[in-house]
């Protein structure tokens, strides 16, 4: 299949959050619980037509884009608010139990971690058994407040999403019974003033998205993601690699693990029929102690007698700008970290000769050692691009000198479309001034995917929180990791010498759970009727 074959996708019928994303300022998720499933259906059906599509969104994001390109500033008038629906395992089996075509007893799904949802699966990615962080204690997702729903608002103006999310509230706790009951509600927003873009903890966020491919039209040139790297024809943006459709959304090719970046994969299936053109969610609630961080930064460059925003940069893998420590080694370079054809357009392998990313552009040569970003940082642990992977060196067992070509196509088939957003007030701790509080904040974890174990939970299990990935003795990600018991402990590589981490976690699950987000078609046909 050459780039022209590239499928045609149904925007018309997948929810707007999963393509392109919703990508708003203001947010509001509800967790409902299924207590008549027949009222229950009835609400999903006067639900459905508010249900925002690909289509839509797409449609708005354009004609935002041209306004604002004509106009020469944003469209202050230009606003909406969107809303998408996702369901538990548990739900979706009450909602199909009957169907002559659609039950699950019939045609069930595949991924069995979905079917046993995250609770179960948390210590599985190193969760806490008990105490805080582990599932008896997470305001929602724990073995006593599992949702059976997932509603997701997310606006432009904080005042519409209120009014939006009162009347949904409204309707749910009518006289007349919606079928549902609200277990929980949580608020998220994106930071502003000097952290605009970034997370808590105070650096550049959501860089390294995938692009994926297909076109969202007949128009022969209207690609979801464009091709604008003239050295790539794989990627849109330099450095962003362009999926196929399949890993995020049932019913089309997958991504392959063949060398031909344009060869597809198979048609990725879910299980049951009526689940083409949807995807599985998983939702995590991650309070980040962002003093406590900042105060490890600036404790441990002092012993180290380093600038503890080198410190930090070694951690996450990028400078607070988002600009990549393999780009900027010594110091923050906002020319890169404000330039999205160039923050994520780098390589940690060094670039064999001939590659699209031995371009004479380039400024590095690679850092296979992790001198510069050291194994556990954040950004390789979480994506290693061509760095090492033991199913990459087997493919390449029997072709020389391809290692690091087999390793990028491997890592391919575990991306996310991330969704998150940031919740509760920024802190006034920064790095070079720590200021620790209890107060709760963090972030909204929402990842798209067709295969909860070979793409959440791999990256979790093979990526972040296994000590010899990608070489032996690299440490968990000294960001995200988590370790069984005692204190997370890495080597950082320093002029020389190696220096010995130790540090406590700064980021703590509070809530989760595995949802599935179906079409358009699967809500009207299967789930309602």
């Amino acid at each position: 299949m050459n780039q022209n074959q590239e499928p045609r996708l149904a925007v018309e019928q997948i929810q707007g959050n999963i393509l392109p994303g919703f990508s708003k300022d203001y947010a509001a998720l509800l967790f409902l619980k299924i207590e008549d499933v027949a009222k229950c259906k009835a609400w999903l059906r006067k639900l459905s037509p508010t249900i925002a599509t690909a289509e839509e969104v797409l449609t708005f994001n354009r004609l935002f884009k041209q306004l604002r390109a004509r106009r020469g500033k944003e469209a202050s008038t230009l606003k909406v608010t969107w809303l998408n629906v996702a369901f538990s395992y548990f739900a979706l089996r009450q909602l199909t139990r009957g169907l002559p075509s659609g039950d699950l007893v019939q045609q069930d799904f595949q991924d069995n971690s979905f079917k046993k949802g995250l609770a179960q699966q948390a210590s599985l990615l190193n969760d806490p058994v008990q105490g805080v962080g582990s599932p008896q204690h997470w305001v929602i997702g724990g073995p006593d407040n599992e949702a059976d729903i997932l509603l997701i608002i997310q606006g432009d103006d904080q005042a519409d999403l209120q009014e939006e999310v009162q009347q949904l509230r409204a309707e749910i706790d009518a006289q007349q019974p919606s079928g549902v009951r609200l277990l929980y509600q949580e608020s998220g927003a994106a930071l502003s003033g000097a952290l605009a873009g970034h997370e808590h903890f105070g650096f550049q966020d959501g860089i390294s998205q995938p692009g994926v491919r297909g076109y969202v039209s007949d128009d022969p040139n209207d690609l979801l993601t464009p091709r604008q790297n003239p050295q790539d024809s794989s990627q849109g943006k330099p450095g962003q690699q362009r999926l196929w459709p399949g890993a995020f959304v049932f019913g089309y090719p997958n991504q392959a693990r063949e060398l031909d970046r344009e060869m597809p994969g198979p048609i990725s299936q879910a299980g049951p029929e009526w689940a083409t053109n949807g995807s599985f969610l998983v939702f995590r609630r991650l309070r980040q102690n962002v003093g406590t961080f900042h105060q490890f930064l600036q404790q441990e460059s002092q012993r180290l007698k380093i600038a503890p925003e080198l410190l930090g940069a070694k951690v996450l893998g990028r400078w607070t700008s988002g600009a990549p420590i393999v780009r900027a080694p010594l110091k923050d370079n906002l020319q890169i970290g404000e330039d999205d054809c160039l923050n994520n357009d780098f390589t940690f392998a060094v670039p064999a000769p001939g590659t699209a990313s031995d371009r004479p552009a380039q400024a590095w040569t690679g850092d296979p050692t992790g001198a510069l970003c050291p194994f556990f940082g954040h950004i390789r642990k979480a994506y290693p691009r061509e760095d090492s992977t033991p199913t990459g060196r087997a493919l390449a067992s029997s072709h020389s000198g391809l290692e690091q070509a087999f390793n990028q196509q491997e890592t391919q088939t575990h991306r996310l479309l991330r969704r998150g957003i940031a919740y509760g007030p920024a802190s006034a701790s920064t790095i070079k001034a720590p200021l620790v509080d209890e107060v709760d904040r963090g972030l909204l974890f929402i990842a798209y995917q067709t295969s909860i174990e070979e793409q959440f939970e791999f990256i979790m299990r093979e990526w972040i929180n296994n000590p010899d990935s990608p070489v032996e003795g690299s440490g968990v990600d000294l960001l995200l990791g988590q370790v069984k018991e005692g204190k997370r402990e890495v080597s950082l590589p320093l002029s020389g010498r190696d220096e010995t981490l130790k540090a406590e976690n700064w980021i703590t699950p509070t809530g989760g759970g595995y949802f599935f987000a179906p079409s358009i078609a699967a809500i009207e046909q299967y789930l309602t009727k």
